[in-house]
């Protein structure tokens, strides 16, 4: 039999098998995204009844197979619980998940995603921050991670970083004033809203989640993050399906 492998990690989605078993996808810094089936984790006594759920962060003990993982044990170092109980934060909180599940990759060095679920469910728990904000950061810090960033810096054409306005989703990046009128789609972004955007993308993930914006800013930020989501992201999440219905 092979040896058993620990990992840290959190589980992304759960879904039933058979009679009695769990399909858990795993986000983990050592092995990436991966699959493991939870024998038996729909039995009321079995131990892994708990940890084989959505939001659990611990390490967790699997085994190898030839395509999947099979999952023993699991020393759970946080449950999320209380999520479960923030309407409609918890929403946000699936809406995450999935996301983090569309971008991980089995073998890839996930650990900074895996850092930014940890510190986002945080966030959503504190509630110190308008969720609206709190899915913008996630995501633009998400796409940052994914190696698909807007160059929001210093102007695409001529390279200063003042009078950065204009933003162009086509070549994902952005424009000072007098280069964003030659360019075919110009976007206007108020400078506060560029702001937003660069602190997101550079802050220390210790401090992401330690400002606000007005709701304009965030407004317009919702916006181009829509825009730029729909760009780099094909498939239609389920979750965000579900955010959708509750604003309207």
């Amino acid at each position: 039999m092979r040896e058993p492998i620990v990992v840290s990690g959190m589980v992304l989605s759960a879904s039933p098998v058979g009679e009695y078993d769990k399909r858990v996808v795993i986000l983990t810094r050592e092995l990436g995204k991966i699959t493991a089936f939870a024998r038996g984790a729909r039995r009321m006594k079995s131990p892994l009844m708990a940890v084989a759920n959505p939001f659990v962060f611990g390490e967790f003990q699997v085994y190898e197979g030839r395509d999947s993982y099979t999952l023993s044990s699991a020393n759970v170092k946080e449950y999320f619980l209380d999520l479960a109980q923030m309407q409609p934060g918890v929403y946000y909180g699936f809406y995450f998940l999935e996301l983090a599940e569309y971008f991980g990759q089995e073998g890839n060095d996930e650990t900074q995603m895996l850092n930014l679920l940890y510190v986002t469910m945080n966030a959503i728990r504190r509630e110190r921050q308008d969720l609206r904000l709190i899915r913008c950061i996630f995501e633009l810090r998400t796409i940052t991670i994914s190696g698909e960033a807007p160059q929001m810096f210093s102007c695409m054409e001529c390279g200063t970083n003042e009078n950065l306005t204009v933003f162009s989703l086509r070549d994902s990046a952005i424009y000072c004033q007098n280069c964003g009128r030659t360019i075919k789609d110009p976007w206007p972004l108020q400078p506060a809203t560029v702001l937003a955007c660069r602190y997101i993308i550079a802050v220390p993930l210790e401090k992401l989640y330690g400002f606000t914006v007005n709701e304009e800013i965030l407004d317009e930020l919702e916006r181009l993050l829509r825009a730029y989501l729909n760009r780099y992201v094909e498939k239609k999440m389920k979750t965000l399906q579900i955010l959708d219905a509750m604003k309207n």
